[in-house]
């Protein structure tokens, strides 16, 4: 009589919060409960994870297209570059038409990543080099060298740091017949216009007033220059032979150039020794790529 009340005490379903007691129901629900939760969880972290595609847009961003964002700092630059205003004070269809240009120029960009635009356009190639070394300079130009490394520095190129010459001259061109005579004539210190008169000379057109040194160089030439800038005021040089006529340079006033002071020189040194540390780490980084590349060149061009 006990056994057959025991056996019926057992096969009773218990209470869902007798935990001394198995309950089938409550253990299905909670292993379903459990589940879904877990579900939940991994739902979450791959959503949110880096690299994965999101419904999440940061609070940074403006937008995000194919997961590639649009900075809210470059939306707000590109409001003020087309309509000179703020966010604030701009106009909701002026936000939105900012907005649309912004997100058609990623998915534009994006198709010409899948159609390897860069590999066949010229003026990509040419950008995206251009971007590569002004990221490469960056540091550079926004690091401050010390005194002490622009003065080693200037020291090293003291002969480039000078002020810019200037002359006054006149290239005088006679014929190779009167030419003997017409340098006796200037050395005897007789009129100019005179002696150009007399011999049948002229000028030549090619420096005309007062020129810096680097402007009488491009119109005079190397070998004319070399000879002008030799010359003290009031004093010509020997005749130079050329298929025009024979010149004569007659000197009105010389200027050279000047030594400059570290501090007279400092802007122009800094600049110089920024140029010459980004062309070290062009050079560098080349060197780098070229390394790690496997480049394969034509037989003739080895």
């Amino acid at each position: 009589m006990n056994s057959a009340s025991d056996d019926s005490a057992a096969n009773e379903p218990h209470s869902w919060f007798d935990f001394a007691h198995t309950n089938l129901k409550r253990s299905l629900f909670l292993a379903g409960a459990g589940a879904s939760i877990g579900l939940l969880m991994a739902g979450y972290a791959l959503f949110t994870a880096k690299g994965t595609s999101t419904l999440v847009l940061p609070a940074e961003d403006v937008a995000l297209v194919n997961q590639q964002p649009i900075a809210r700092s470059d939306y707000y630059l590109q409001l003020k570059a087309l309509y000179n205003t703020d966010y604030e004070h701009a106009t909701a269809e002026e936000r939105k038409k900012v907005l649309e240009a912004m997100i058609r120029e990623e998915l534009f960009v994006q198709r010409g990543k899948e159609l390897d635009v860069a590999s066949v356009d010229t003026d990509v190639r040419a950008a995206m080099v251009n971007a590569v070394e002004q990221s490469i300079a960056a540091d550079v130009i926004a690091s401050r060298p010390s005194d002490d490394t622009l003065k080693t520095f200037y020291i090293q190129n003291r002969a480039v740091y000078s002020s810019e010459g200037w002359m006054t001259l006149r290239d005088l061109v006679f014929p190779p017949t009167s030419a003997a005579a017409a340098e006796q004539a200037l050395t005897s210190r007789q009129n100019v216009d005179a002696v150009v008169a007399q011999f049948r000379g002229k000028d030549s057109g090619r420096v005309k007033g007062e020129e810096f040194y680097f402007a009488a160089q491009i119109h005079l030439g190397d070998t004319m220059f070399a000879a002008a800038k030799a010359l003290a005021n009031g004093t010509m040089s020997a005749p130079m032979p050329s298929p025009d006529g024979v010149h004569i340079l007659f000197m009105i006033d010389n200027h050279p150039p000047l030594p400059q002071g570290f501090e007279e020189a400092r802007a122009k040194v800094l600049n110089d020794y920024q140029k010459a540390a980004i062309a070290r780490l062009l050079s560098g980084d080349e060197q780098f790529l070229r390394k790690r590349a496997n480049v394969l060149t034509a037989d003739d061009l080895r």
